[in-house]
């Protein structure tokens, strides 16, 4: 399977927890779709203590996972919203 692209996109999106609205990630994205998934090599400003779970209330929003051989935070399904 192929990697991801090393340098990445340059369109810059913001992750917020849908449930209070705390800032989590400022990550690369590329493409128009769902956020599914965010490789950690794309990922700008990480504003989290624990990997995964939200500072302010403390909900699990993604788990740490390989994807394509790259490590990843696979995103559990209505728990963030990106601006």
């Amino acid at each position: 399977m192929a990697k991801p692209n090393a340098k990445g996109p340059v369109r810059t999106v913001q992750i917020v927890c849908a449930k209070c609205k705390s800032l989590l990630l400022k990550y690369r994205k590329g493409g128009k779709g769902a956020l599914v998934k965010c490789f950690k090599e794309r990922i700008v400003e990480n504003y989290t203590e624990d990997e995964g779970i939200c500072p302010s209330c403390d909900s699990q929003f993604a788990r740490s996972t390989l994807i394509r051989g790259t490590p990843a935070l696979k995103m559990v399904g209505g728990k963030v919203n990106m601006k």
